[in-house]
């Protein structure tokens, strides 16, 4: 997916990605919350996905789980990225208390 040429992304695609080209620095959502406020609500799983396969300019870092987990496979990372934007994580989950 190359974010600058999104003319053969589909109406999902997009839908996605202008949710999460209207998240700003520090903001944090779910997977069911992007789903949801791109018209897809139950559709948490394909938002996954559809961050898995992407090149890494959408915003992904700002995506966590329901419970604030972080990524497993990109805890670090996620973490790392966070902390730039000022949100705490702690135990691989984000710090709602700090």
């Amino acid at each position: 997916m190359d974010p600058h040429d999104r003319s053969s992304w589909t109406e999902f695609e997009l839908a996605v990605g202008a949710v999460l080209d209207g998240l700003g620095t520090g903001d944090l959502v779910t997977y069911g919350e992007v789903a949801a406020e791109a018209g897809y609500p139950g559709a948490a799983r394909a938002v996954g996905s559809m961050l898995a396969k992407s090149d890494g300019t959408l915003p992904w870092w700002r995506v966590i789980a329901t419970s604030g987990k972080l990524l497993a496979s990109h805890e670090a990372e996620q973490a790392q990225l966070l902390a730039e934007e000022g949100v705490s994580t702690r135990n691989g989950r984000v710090d709602r208390n700090g």
